[in-house]
C-alpha cells in the first residue's frame, strides 16, 4: 500500500499493510521547534532552516527526510504554501537556537516578553521570557469596549486572527484559485494523506472570545443568548466551510475540526449540555462537509471525553484525536471494545504526559508497542503520539517511538 491506501484503509475499518502514523500532518500531531532542532542534530542530519509553523505553539515544518525516515504516511494541507524564502524571516527561539517565522506573524519585542499582535495592532498573545510558547492576551467579549460582531472579534482573538501557512497567502480576489491550485499540486506530487485543516469550533470559540469562565456562565445563565451566539458562529462556519470545500475537497481526505470538550478529570460539560447547545451543531456542519466533498471527518478534542463520545459518533464523527489516554476514562482497551466499531482512534500511541518526555527509551518503546497492540486490531488505528511532542522531549525517546510502532514486541 502506499501512504494514502493505508490511511483510508484504517479509517475504513479495515487492517492495512502495517500502522499508518502520523507526524505533524495537523496541529495537535506536531513537534515543538526547540525538539525538532535537536532531533535533526541527534539524527546527524544536515543543517536546515528550522521554521516556525504555528506561531502560537511554536511547532516546526517536518522536513521530508525526517518524514521519510519514520515512515509518516500524512502532509497537511498548509504544507503546500509558504515554500519562497520571502514568506519567512529569521527569529530566535526561547533556547537560542536560530530559526524562521512568518512574515505576517513575526513577533515584537516588549520589555520581558514576546508579543504577537492583530492587525489593528493590539497584543493579542504574549510569550514571557522563560515561556516556550504563546498565551492568549485578550477576550474580546471579556471587554466591554471590545468589538460587537462575531467576525470582527475573531480579528482580535489569538486563535483565529494568528494564522499558520497558508495564512495570508490565500486572502484576495484569488485566494481560492490559488487555494485550490495548491492543493491539487500537493495532491499530484505526495502519495499521503492530506488533512485540510478547517476548525469550526464551537464550544472552544466562546471560551476565546468571551473567556473561559464567562462563557460557561453564559451557557448556564442565559442560554437564549449563547443559542444566538452559537448561530452566528455557525453562520460564518457554513460559509467558510463552502468556500473551503468548494476549492480543495477534491484533493483532501480528512478535513480536522477542532473542539477541546474534556479535561483530565472528564468532560467540560455534561452530555445533557452538550447535545443542548452543539451536538446539533457539530452536525450540521460535519454531515455539510461530507456533503461537499468526498472526505473523512476528524475532531481534534483534547480530554477525557467517554461521556460524549455516543453523542459525537451520533453526530457524524469519524476519528478522534488525540485519544487522551491519561484522562480518566479513556482507557484504550474499554475504549477499543467498546466504541472500535464506530469510531477511528488518531492517536492514543504514546502518552505525553509521563511516558515520552520521563522514561527511557526502552520504556517509551514497550509502551507503544502495547499501545499499538491494543488500538489496531481490525484498523480503526492512526499511530500519533497524544498531541504534540514538546520543547522538553528528549530526541532519543521521539526516535525510539517511531521506531516502536511497527516492530514486534
Amino acid at each position: 500500500m502506499d501512504s494514502r491506501e493505508r490511511v483510508l484503509t484504517a479509517l475504513d475499518h479495515r487492517e492495512p499493510d502495517r500502522v499508518p502514523v502520523d507526524l505533524s500532518g495537523h496541529r495537535s500531531s506536531g513537534i515543538a521547534a526547540i525538539a525538532y532542532a535537536r532531533l535533526r542534530k541527534f539524527l546527524g542530519l544536515e543543517d536546515r532552516p528550522i521554521r516556525v509553523y504555528d506561531p502560537v505553539q511554536q511547532l516546526a515544518i517536518v522536513d521530508e527526510d525526517v518524514l521519510e525516515l519514520f515512515g509518516v504516511d500524512t502532509v497537511e494541507l498548509g504544507r503546500a504554501f509558504a515554500l519562497e524564502d520571502n514568506a519567512w524571516a529569521d527569529w530566535t527561539l526561547p533556547d537560542g537556537t536560530p530559526c524562521q517565522m512568518p512574515m505576517w506573524a513575526l513577533p515584537e519585542r516588549s520589555q520581558g516578553e514576546w508579543v504577537l499582535r492583530s492587525k489593528s495592532g493590539r497584543a493579542i498573545a504574549r510569550m514571557p521570557d522563560g515561556a516556550l510558547y504563546f498565551e492568549q492576551a485578550y477576550f474580546p467579549f471579556a471587554d466591554a469596549a471590545g468589538p460587537q460582531t462575531v467576525s470582527a472579534a475573531m480579528d482580535e482573538c489569538m486563535w483565529t486572527a494568528i494564522a499558520s501557512p497558508p495564512g495570508p497567502l490565500v486572502e484576495g480576489a484569488d485566494g481560492l484559485r490559488s487555494l485550490s491550485l495548491r492543493a491539487k499540486t500537493l495532491r499530484a506530487k505526495t502519495d499521503r494523506a492530506i488533512i485540510g485543516l478547517f476548525g469550526g469550533n464551537l464550544l472552544e470559540m466562546g471560551q476565546f472570545l468571551y473567556r473561559n469562565d464567562n462563557f460557561f456562565i453564559l451557557l448556564a445563565s442565559e442560554p437564549r443568548k449563547a443559542h444566538e451566539f452559537l448561530d452566528q458562529v455557525v453562520e460564518i462556519h457554513l460559509a467558510n466551510l463552502g468556500r473551503f470545500l468548494g476549492a480543495v475537497g477534491k484533493h483532501i481526505d480528512i478535513i480536522n475540526f477542532g473542539d477541546d470538550l474534556g479535561m483530565q478529570t472528564g468532560p467540560q460539560l455534561s452530555p445533557q449540555m452538550y447535545r443542548e447547545f452543539f451536538q446539533p451543531r457539530h452536525k450540521l456542519l460535519w454531515n455539510r462537509a461530507k456533503a461537499l466533498a468526498e472526505v473523512k471527518v476528524m475532531l481534534h478534542c483534547c480530554g477525557g471525553i467517554r461521556e460524549l463520545l455516543p453523542d459525537l459518533i451520533e453526530a457524524g464523527l469519524d476519528a478522534l484525536n488525540p485519544v487522551q489516554i491519561s484522562c480518566r476514562g479513556m482507557d484504550p482497551k474499554e475504549l477499543k471494545k467498546e466504541f472500535g466499531k464506530d469510531l477511528v482512534f488518531w492517536g492514543g500511541g504514546c502518552d505525553t504526559q509521563s511516558i515520552l518526555p520521563c522514561d527511557m527509551p526502552e520504556g517509551v518503546k514497550k509502551h507503544v508497542q502495547e499501545q499499538v497492540k491494543i488500538l489496531s486490531p481490525g484498523g480503526g488505528f492512526v499511530f500519533q503520539q497524544v498531541h504534540n511532542i514538546l520543547a522538553n522531549i528528549p530526541p532519543e525517546n521521539i526516535v525510539a517511538m517511531f521506531e516502536a510502532v511497527n516492530s514486534p514486541a
